[in-house]
């Protein structure tokens, strides 16, 4: 035999080994494989438990590695925690909201930008046409900000734990805090209770018709973090997950208490779908007018988002199969290489599978027949047939990658606080952040990635599908954007706005208008990359994210932080018709993660963000004795129509060089930004401060009681310089 042919069976060999041990037969000349698709074929269906020790039963069989079939036909599985909660898309409008005062209080004023109108989301700062409501640290905070000239803070009240963020309900004020608990439980026969640390979240009350007295009047607590919350209505719904403590045969069971004591234990439901590890992922209702709440506790295990719109809660989960890798060799032997090889070489190997149980003999037979048919061929027709092999293993494989990582889609409906579970679906792909879902017209909207690895080739493409009400898919475009991630996508009414980006940023204009049939109108490739769009109008859009550029590496680097202005008017020929710059490498912007952080007014033509704007030139700090970036931070305030985009200044609450010593947060970075009328007001958690809008002058300060951390110094940047430049009495090296 020659070497070439040699090393042929060899690959042959690393291909066929592991797939004859567990192959036995049906009927003549067909095998017969064990079930592989098992690891597929998770039902994904919700599922309750009905007591503690088939959740014991569960986790131990998950614990001892028995529990793959175990939990496709008895339990299942689920998804662990949950990576956002979001809502519907909005029509046309104003996310942000302006909202007309009462006779003591601002006659207009804005709201937390968000994604539907109507469907509030909780942040640290709250206002109506009067007063801002913040978090600033442990403290809530209560000033009386209308008129501006007479802001003063009314109130603080120090809340335990860490506080979060919160929702204003006329005069009730709900906040959700983190803390960290000692609890005590007896363990299933045991004789006394046991302590054990674990987070917990808390849900107050306050009544805040007294604004210089608020009176807390309820304490829900939940075991677990705090993640995210949306208020309709009255009525609050919000999120606490938690790891599954299972120790000694006990499981610490979700349970919700008022003012310390118990007050129930939620339903425990599950996934068809087996996982690693798991999570109490709890979802509750709380309802405002009464104060009472609603729970269900779901067995998860890794969740990528929760989506809820205005009349359904959607969980999306990726599928976490286990990787079978001796039944997936099996059934990639039986399906992609058995079928290629010769018919005598086949039929002999058949025979084989279908007559021989004992493994080792089995492998023995099978390589003589594969040696065989190698010693008689060529060594053309062995590369043809080697080649033919590995095109198709590659093929299947990632198909079955691509299966593995699809996106499941659970429903659940709400009603006035009630939680009832629809229906499921799944599409192939991840999503990418919240608004990643829409629901429309009954319909579900949902944009993915689809990322994947082969042998020796990876894919990544982007897809759109339109579900019904029964979350089948109904329509769908597949293959966007070959080799480019999702970077920002918006549904507004029947259109899609989608940012892909590898090197260059795709812009795409999608219709949806007929729900079974979107298709592609029209797209734009310029640089940089949109991370939030924003409507303008229905034909003008706001993109922010950041600019890019070449480097001398022959690659693509990000350079400032960039907004673009997009229209959309022929959505054929979609244009970016102004754009702006901010800052160099290294400058961002919260707003680009966080839309709460975008305050947008179009009767106003405002647009505010908060920016940590890096310098070009690096400094020589003679304190600390090396380089260090400029930084400055604060609020860019634009004025934006449909045809530009102009800066109109800048509002910093950093005064000293030693606030520019933080490389990163401050208590005076500025986070928010709110107005009440012509009054523009920033927020950081030191300071709240209230400027003219027309022309940004300073009209007050008013300091908050945020107690500094020691963090003082800034992030090191040892590079040497190139020259020297005197800026202003400092020694200013500038860098390359």
């Amino acid at each position: 035999m020659s070497m070439k042919k040699y090393f042929a069976i060899i690959i042959m060999t690393l291909i066929l080994v592991s797939a004859c041990n567990q192959i036995d037969s049906t009927k003549d000349n067909e095998p017969k494989t064990t079930d592989t698709s098992t690891e597929l074929s998770a039902t994904q269906e919700l599922k309750k438990f009905e007591s503690m020790d088939e959740i014991v039963e569960f986790l131990n069989k998950q614990q001892s590695g028995q529990n793959n079939n175990y939990m496709a036909k008895t339990f299942g599985g689920g998804t662990r925690t949950m990576a956002a909660m979001e809502m519907v898309g909005a029509p046309m409008a104003d996310m942000a909201g302006s909202v007309s005062g009462g006779s003591d209080g601002a006659t207009d004023y804005s709201q937390t930008n968000v994604q539907v109108i109507g469907v509030d989301e909780a942040d640290f700062v709250k206002n109506d046409d009067k007063y801002i409501y913040t978090l600033s640290g442990t403290n809530l905070v209560i000033v009386n900000a209308y008129p501006a000239e007479n802001a003063k803070v009314l109130s603080e009240t120090e809340i335990k734990g860490n506080p979060t963020n919160m929702f204003i309900n006329d005069n009730k004020l709900i906040i959700f805090s983190n803390d960290n608990e000692q609890i005590y439980r007896i363990a299933k026969y045991d004789f006394m209770p046991r302590p054990r640390y674990t987070q917990s979240t808390h849900v107050m009350i306050y009544n805040i018709e007294d604004k210089e007295d608020p009176e807390l009047i309820k304490d829900f607590s939940l075991n677990g973090n705090y993640y995210q919350s949306r208020m309709i209505g009255n009525h609050i719904y919000f999120i606490v997950n938690e790891n599954v403590y299972h120790y000694n045969n006990f499981v610490d069971l979700p349970m919700i208490r008022e003012n310390g004591k118990a007050l129930m234990s939620p339903e425990i439901y599950y996934f068809d779908n087996p996982e690693q590890n798991y999570n109490f992922v709890t979802v509750s209702s709380l309802n405002v007018d009464d104060d009472e709440i609603e729970s269900k506790s779901y067995m998860m295990g890794y969740s990528n988002t929760l989506y809820v719109s205005l009349e359904n809660i959607y969980i999306t989960y990726q599928k976490n199969v286990p990787y079978n890798y001796r039944g997936n060799e099996e059934e990639r032997f039986t399906e992609v290489i058995l079928p290629i090889l010769p018919k005598n070489t086949r039929d002999i190997i058949l025979n084989v599978l279908n007559t021989e149980k004992e493994s080792y003999t089995r492998w023995n037979k099978i390589s003589d027949a594969m040696e065989e048919m190698y010693n008689r061929m060529d060594e053309d027709d062995q590369e043809y047939i080697i080649d033919e092999i590995a095109e198709k293993v590659q093929e299947y494989e990632i198909k079955r990658e691509i299966d593995r990582r699809k996106t499941v889609i659970q429903k659940i409906n709400i009603d006035n606080g009630k939680i009832t579970y629809d229906t499921k679906g799944e599409v192939p792909g991840h999503l990418h952040n919240q608004f990643s879902l829409d629901e429309y017209e009954g319909n579900l909207r949902v944009a993915t990635t689809v990322q994947a690895w082969g042998r020796g080739e990876s894919i990544l493409y982007n897809n759109v599908y339109v579900l019904d009400d029964d979350l089948d898919v109904i329509g769908q475009i597949e293959d966007i954007a070959p080799d480019e991630s999702i970077y920002s996508t918006r549904f507004l009414g029947d259109r899609l706005y989608m940012v892909t980006f590898k090197r260059i940023d795709p812009f795409f204009v999608i219709s949806l208008k007929d729900p079974k049939n979107p298709e592609i109108l029209g797209k734009l490739k310029i640089p940089g990359y949109s991370d939030y769009l924003h409507p303008y109008d229905e034909n003008t859009i706001i993109g922010i994210g950041k600019e890019t550029e070449g480097n001398q590496w022959g690659g693509i680097s990000t350079a400032g932080v960039k907004i673009a202005l997009f229209d959309v008017s022929d959505v054929n020929n979609p244009e970016e018709i102004d754009k702006i710059e901010i800052g160099s490498q290294g400058t961002d912007s919260e707003a680009l993660h966080e839309h709460k952080a975008f305050l947008f007014d179009k009767k106003r033509n405002l647009l505010v963000i908060p920016v940590r704007e890096v310098k070009e030139r690096r400094i020589y700090d003679p304190v600390y004795n090396y380089y260090r970036n400029r930084v400055w931070q604060g609020a860019y305030v634009f004025e934006v129509t449909k045809d530009d985009i102009d800066k109109k200044g800048k509002i910093t609450h950093m005064e000293s060089i030693q606030d520019e010593h933080y490389y990163y947060q401050t208590p005076h970075t500025v986070r928010r930004s709110l107005f009440m009328d012509n009054v523009l007001y920033t927020i950081s958690g030191a300071m709240i401060k209230a400027n003219e809008i027309d022309d940004l002058d300073e009209i007050k300060e008013i300091e908050l009681p945020y107690e500094s951390n020691d963090r003082n110094y800034p992030y090191p940047g040892p590079i040497e310089p190139r020259m020297m430049i005197d800026d202003g009495g400092i020694e200013v090296r500038e860098m390359g």
